[in-house]
């Protein structure tokens, strides 16, 4: 993919709202139309800007596709997209307030990644913003969400339970642990602990503090041969880097954030398998939903199938699939209560179903990809 200067890339995002807003209000010979927005804002803090990045084309490519078969009710939907930054509070608070005070913002959809969402979800709560948050990459599931946040995605909880249980069918007894950071060890050291004490499954712990390459050097005889890393895609492709050099043949397990196809790029899992464990189905399966995605990826963008573009894709779907419910004049507090009576959807083969903790979605699958380059599953 051919890098983009920060000012295309801002140009390039705001093209399809713009040209939204134009379909909507300035038809010759009519009088304007109320201008339909749904919002999403995506994070571009060095940690987090891989992930939104994909998760951004996949919503894009959705609002595209939904806009081009007749939009929400006969109108365009303006996809308002937002820059934030989850390092910078101030940040977060005026592109949530720009959402709040625009008057034809029906809900706030797919916010991503993980730290923004979960930052936004208290910010919205603490300022008392009635605004619907739908679909947000929110992999933290210690806290219960409110009665606006609607995550349809499996929690890093369940996606580490889902890939231990996987290690226990193959009686492994033993895994290494890697933190590409003390962020990511006071996020998810938790989740894991739980996880393994379940299962029954011994821990070794490496904090990389981040020394990643040097790390995945250091690791000898008595090291585990499965590794779970819990960190972004670079930080994942330094430390494979360091693995290449250790005779012992080893696993990498990832969770949701990571990104294969960018891993391949960046020379990760040259030597060492990678698999990753992800919260919605596999880009090559024939669900209904993956091929309307890669039909609208191949169509809109000249970008690659991956997981978090089709998480992306599947929010907007979401997002869309309960406004179009939304009779007579769309409002705000309209979507806002359809989003709260968290109704079960079939989209396409990805069932949203809430359960009591208010969470939908304990959808997970795993992909692999080899040392030759190839994404199985």
């Amino acid at each position: 993919m051919t890098p983009q200067s920060p000012a295309r890339r801002r140009l390039l995002l705001a093209a399809p709202a713009l040209a939204a807003t134009g379909w909507a209000g300035a038809q010759p010979g009519r009088p304007p139309a109320r201008t339909l927005v749904v919002g999403q804002l995506f994070d571009t803090a060095p940690a987090q800007q891989d992930v939104a990045k994909d998760f951004l084309v996949g919503s894009r490519a959705a609002w595209q596709e939904i806009n081009a078969r007749g939009g929400l009710g006969g109108h365009a939907v303006q996809h308002l997209t937002l820059e934030v930054d989850s390092r910078q509070p101030a940040s977060l608070q005026a592109s949530v307030r720009t959402l709040r005070d625009h008057p034809g913002c029906l809900a706030l959809s797919g916010t991503a990644g993980d730290f923004a969402a979960s930052r936004v979800a208290a910010l919205l709560r603490q300022e008392g913003i009635a605004l619907a948050h739908a679909a947000p990459w929110l992999q933290a599931g210690d806290d219960e969400p409110d009665d606006q946040t609607f995550p349809i995605f499996a929690s890093r909880r369940e996606q580490v339970a889902h890939a231990f249980r996987s290690l226990s069918v193959m009686n492994v007894s033993e895994l290494g642990v890697v933190y590409a950071s003390e962020l990511e060890f006071t996020a998810f050291q938790e989740d894991v602990t739980r996880a393994a004490r379940a299962l029954g499954l011994r821990l070794q712990v490496f904090r990389a503090g981040g020394e990643l390459l040097a790390l995945g050097q250091k690791m000898g005889n008595t090291t585990p041969a499965l590794l779970l890393f819990l960190g972004g895609t670079p930080e994942l492709a330094q430390f494979s880097q360091g693995l290449e050099r250790q005779a012992r043949q080893r696993y990498l397990i990832a969770l949701g954030d990571i990104n294969l196809q960018t891993l391949q790029q960046m020379g990760g899992g040259r030597s060492t398998p990678v698999i990753a464990t992800q919260p919605v189905p596999v880009t090559s399966a024939s669900l209904p939903v993956v091929r309307a995605y890669r039909e609208a990826l191949s169509r809109f963008f000249d970008e690659p199938p991956t997981a978090l573009s089709l998480a992306g894709y599947i929010a907007a779907r979401y997002t869309f699939e309960v406004l179009r419910e939304l009779r007579g004049e769309p409002s705000r507090a309209q979507a806002l209560a359809a989003f709260q009576q968290r109704g079960s959807l079939d989209i396409g083969g990805f069932r949203v179903a809430f359960d009591g903790r208010r969470r939908a979605g304990a959808y997970v699958t795993q992909s692999m990809l080899t040392p030759d380059g190839r994404v199985i599953g």
